[in-house]
Parts: C-alpha cells; sequence; structure tokens
C-alpha cells in the first residue's frame, strides 16, 4: 500500500470516527426542543428603545435648516434639469406650506419629535414643527390608497451581529443573537413634496429609506441619529443623503405643536 493510500484512509476513519460521535451525542441531547409559542412581537423584539421625546440638533446645514433660503439656493442636492426648474419656479409667498413637512424632508426640520408605541407592531412619530404623524408598521403589506404626505413606512429591526457570529449565521440550538441593532424604514406611496423649505422637488415616485440609531454620549445624554436616504427618477440624479441628530429630553415640558400650511 503506498503512503498516499495510507494517509487517504486514515483520513477516512478520522472522518467517520467525527460523525459517528456527533450522532451520538445528538442522539443523547434528544430531538430539539419545539418553539414554545410564537415570535416576539416587534416591540418585545426590539434591540434599541427609540421611545421619548427627543429634540433635534441642527449642527449642519444650519442656512438652509433654520431659515428659508432664497429662490435657486439648493447647492448639495443633485437636481436633474426637471427638478432645477420646478425649484426655481418656487414662490416665496407659500413658505411654511405642509409641502416641506413630508416623510423625505421632515427629519431635518428644527424640531422635537415624540416616538411611542401605538401597539405592538406600530411605532408612531409625532412632530411638533409641522403638527406630523408618521407610522412605521413592522410585516406591513404593500401601499395601498392614497398617497399622502408621509405615505406608508415599513419598519425592520437591523440587529448587530455579536463579534462571536460576525457571519449573522444562526445554527439551530446556538445562542440568540447579540443585543444592539438600529431600526430600517423604507417609505412609499407619496405625495409630491420639498426637499426644503424653498419648493426643493421630490415627486410621487419617490423611495426614502431611513435608518434611526441611538447611543449614548460620555456626558449620559442620549442620542439618535437618523440617515436618510432619497431617492427619486424624476428630479434627482442620484440619491440624496443625509444625517440628523437629535438629543434625548426627559419629559414633554417643552414640546409646542404649531402646525404648517395646507
Amino acid at each position: 500500500m503506498s503512503v498516499s493510500m495510507t494517509k487517504q484512509t486514515l483520513l477516512g476513519c478520522v472522518l467517520a470516527a467525527v460523525v459517528l460521535a456527533s450522532g451520538a451525542h445528538a442522539a443523547a441531547q434528544g430531538p430539539p426542543a419545539a418553539p414554545s409559542g410564537p415570535p416576539p412581537s416587534p416591540q418585545a423584539s426590539a434591540p434599541i428603545d427609540l421611545t421619548g421625546t427627543w429634540v433635534s440638533i441642527v449642527n449642519e446645514d444650519w442656512r438652509w435648516r433654520m431659515v428659508t433660503a432664497p429662490v435657486g439656493d439648493f447647492p448639495g442636492i443633485p437636481l436633474n434639469e426637471q427638478g432645477r426648474t420646478v425649484a426655481m419656479a418656487w414662490d416665496p409667498k407659500t413658505d411654511g406650506s405642509c409641502l416641506a413637512f413630508g416623510a423625505a424632508a421632515i427629519m431635518r426640520m428644527p424640531t422635537r419629535v415624540r416616538l411611542a408605541w401605538e401597539n405592538e407592531r406600530t411605532l408612531r412619530l409625532e412632530t411638533d414643527n409641522g403638527r406630523q404623524t408618521r407610522r412605521f408598521l413592522f410585516d406591513a403589506p404593500a401601499a395601498r390608497g392614497p398617497r399622502s404626505l408621509q405615505g406608508h413606512s415599513v419598519a425592520a429591526w437591523q440587529r448587530t451581529l455579536p463579534p462571536s457570529n460576525p457571519f449573522g449565521i444562526n445554527l439551530p440550538g446556538g445562542p440568540p443573537p447579540g443585543p444592539g441593532g438600529g431600526l430600517k424604514v423604507v417609505t412609499t406611496n407619496l405625495r409630491p413634496g420639498w426637499l426644503r423649505r424653498n419648493g426643493v422637488p421630490y415627486s410621487d415616485r419617490a423611495v426614502v429609506t431611513e435608518y434611526f440609531d441611538r447611543f449614548p454620549s460620555p456626558d449620559g445624554t442620549e442620542w439618535m441619529a437618523v440617515t436618510t436616504i432619497v431617492e427619486d427618477p424624476a428630479y434627482l440624479t442620484a440619491r440624496f443623503i443625509t444625517s440628523s441628530h437629535f438629543r434625548r429630553e426627559p419629559d414633554d415640558s417643552k414640546w409646542n405643536p404649531r402646525p404648517c400650511r395646507g
């Protein structure tokens, strides 16, 4: 018998022994336990707590967020020719319109937001500036019905993978996913609106994808970061991406609802 054949035979014996040992261990353990009930609801399984009242901290784009820019002042937004034409036709008399408070732009407003669970599968977000209400629906069907300013928002938890499981492979009987993560929200079925208060448009074909994350700062305050991606084949040549920051407040004492116009 050659040395090569001897090595192959030895390797085969080792593999067979491993398989037999695994089978014996599985038999000793018995069949895997059946699930004890339905999976936990999105509320019960939330990897982070976004509930509470948060105030926006305007640490970028101050002159477009805190005041209304003049006609034609829209750097940084990848408008196509049609989008520029619509933006240049904006009438300053319409400043304050609810068109600036749609889902694609509301999180860029200087505002307070209040998040609470409406039910175990619906997370509600309210704003005091413009008095808007959004609902993030987990396990929701496709959008139906008329288009609206806040559209149809489908939510899903994005869970952080623990260091011991970098590829996200959950083996049967293995440990549960580690704590931490964020919220992803995709909004469609929108009415046309404005990306900025000076009439920079988005169309009813826009899709808004948002990522909500919560993190503590060294001084003990809690922060929420919202990354917003707007895709609109009608008026944009590329994705419009912004990041907005909010600090958690201890209570609702500064909540000051004020409506938009129209």
